[in-house]
């Protein structure tokens, strides 16, 4: 798009420079007439090749343009006998000759002039529109900003019509009460019905502080992100996705949730993790909703573990928070948080585990988890099944023995090797045959493919070779 250049004294900002249809007709007579006698005069000239071609009996004869000579009736040289008298030649070329006519130039300084004439006045009318608008300017605006107002009004209004949101209550109590809460985005992205409900009852005087367990992909995050969504569109006017909800209002929103680094400036994600966290315990206040997700990630287990734990006790007990919080962890030590703080509660999402098999219930429920199912996670993810085996009989040792490095007199399950035998021994009577045979039993028979039970099979077999020898 061309843009005018900007001229001193103007009074005007820039604007882009009118082409042609900028002023709309009726507004002034003289562009309009202006028009009309440019189309009239355009038309002749379109008209004219067919009426000169009839006139001097030359099929090939034709009307064009340029700058230098404007229009022109061109003839080929083998039809010049046929050319007219008061054609008057204007440009000789290798195969053809240009004329010009009287009446041809006639209409070209019309349509010349008209052009000129329009442009100009479009410009001087354009111009005096904008002084105009800018002497209106504050009403513009104002008149602006009611209509943006307005859309966005409309544009909730329609939302919570479509999507069955309802009108919250906000007061200035510091309680959080939600029933049958939403997520208004996963819940657009599910099939319509399928997005499990949850309640949420907070209190910064009974259960300020809220540890959210539960395993790997049942929706903790997904409850917590809800939460914050529901109490930041009640607070803009907004209907939530709720059945009801009794919102207290609040003065800011902090989170430290998702993974993200700033390499450019040296800080990993753990790093970035401790600044936004630190933040959140700098400057929240009583009136504040605090959502943490997984806080300690990215260092050692009990670092993190004790970060975590800290982080919780300062949010409970520091005079200036004590705010309502949201802290979900797979740290599963932070649930005996509820017996030593007064306002602290365990919640967990239900899991149904029925013959090997784990369905996440979406649910939250008071109470505290006892498992992730990480490798049920990892499994469903798609690694391969001896790394999910080999991950499952570690992490039953590790829940009867702790870490490798605190029980040095209980040995680590061996490490198998491809194409080696197995470090256990089948027997009738003994513990080697119990862990095979709980071994078979954590076989999952129906996802194995063909090429699996075979080699299933033919580990058994090798097993039985070893016991022979």
């Amino acid at each position: 798009m061309r843009r005018s250049r900007h001229r001193r004294g103007c009074g005007t900002a820039c604007t882009p420079a009118p082409s042609g249809e900028t002023i709309r007709a009726g507004l002034s007579p003289e562009l309009d007439e202006l028009r009309t006698a440019q189309r009239d005069a355009r038309g002749y000239v379109a008209g004219l090749e067919a009426q000169e071609r009839t006139s001097t009996g030359i099929p090939s004869l034709k009307v064009g343009y340029n700058r230098v000579f404007g229009y022109y009736l061109e003839v080929t040289r083998p039809h010049l006998r046929r050319v007219p008298s008061h054609y008057v030649r204007r440009q000789t070329l290798v195969n053809a000759e240009r004329f010009i006519t009287p009446e041809l130039k006639e209409y070209e300084s019309r349509i010349l002039n008209a052009q000129e004439r329009i442009a100009e006045l479009e410009s001087a009318l354009f111009q005096q529109v904008c002084r105009q608008i800018a002497q209106s300017s504050g009403l513009v605006l104002e008149t602006a900003a009611a209509l943006a107002q307005l859309d966005v009004f409309a544009a909730l209004a329609e939302a919570a019509f479509r999507n069955d949101y309802t009108r919250p209550v906000v007061d200035e109590s510091n309680s959080l009460e939600i029933q049958g809460g939403r997520h208004p985005i996963v819940e657009r992205a599910l099939p319509t019905g399928s997005f499990v409900p949850n309640e949420t009852t907070l209190a910064n005087e009974d259960c300020s502080l809220m540890v959210l367990t539960g395993p790997n992909m049942a929706g903790k995050s997904t409850y917590i992100r809800q939460v914050a969504l529901i109490v930041l569109m009640a607070q803009i006017g907004s209907f939530v996705p709720a059945s009801s909800a009794r919102i207290g209002l609040v003065d800011r929103i902090f989170t430290r949730v998702g993974l993200q680094d700033d390499l450019a400036t040296g800080q990993s994600t753990f790093m970035v993790e401790m600044v936004e966290t630190a933040a959140i315990l700098h400057h929240a206040t009583r009136r504040s909703l605090v959502v943490l997700d997984e806080i300690g990630r990215g260092t050692s287990t009990y670092d993190g573990l004790a970060i975590a734990h800290a982080v919780a006790e300062f949010i409970h007990n520091h005079p200036r928070l004590r705010c309502k919080t949201l802290f979900a962890t797979h740290y599963h030590e932070l649930a005996d948080l509820a017996t030593s703080l007064p306002r602290a509660c365990n919640y967990n999402v239900a899991v149904a585990e029925k013959e090997g098999n784990v369905t996440f219930l979406r649910h939250i429920v008071p109470g505290a988890a006892d498992r992730s199912y990480g490798v049920h996670v990892a499994q469903i993810a798609g690694l391969p099944n001896p790394v999910v085996m080999r991950a499952t009989e570690l992490l039953a040792y590790f829940e009867a023995h702790g870490a490798p490095s605190e029980v040095a007199a209980a040995p680590m399950p061996a490490v198998r090797r491809p194409n080696a035998p197995p470090a256990l021994q089948l027997g009738l009577f003994n513990d080697v045959g119990d862990a095979l045979l709980r071994r078979l039993e954590s076989l999952d028979i129906s996802s194995m493919t063909p090429l699996d039970a075979l080699n299933a099979l033919h580990d058994l077999q090798q097993r039985a070779k070893d016991l022979d020898a």
